[in-house]
């Protein structure tokens, strides 16, 4: 078993600024990807932009980071 602790002592404003940093440093990651990377084995000519997996991505992290400061 894990032991948690010595996180007792981190305030929930604390943990929700961390866990932001975090939400906020995968998406840095996500848009640090190359296009041709996200767009691998597709044609050129059926690339739209819903199918790029950046987008989506980000979307998700942005939702979750509302929620989860709002919370």
């Amino acid at each position: 078993m894990f032991n948690f602790d010595w996180l007792s002592d981190i305030s929930q404003e604390t943990a929700k600024i961390i866990f932001l940093c975090l939400y906020a440093v995968i998406g840095l990651l996500v848009l640090l990807l190359p296009n041709e990377y996200i767009y691998q084995g597709m044609v050129k000519e059926n690339r739209h932009w819903w199918n790029n997996l950046k987008l989506w991505a980000i979307a998700v992290l942005s939702i979750l980071a509302a929620i989860y400061s709002h919370f």
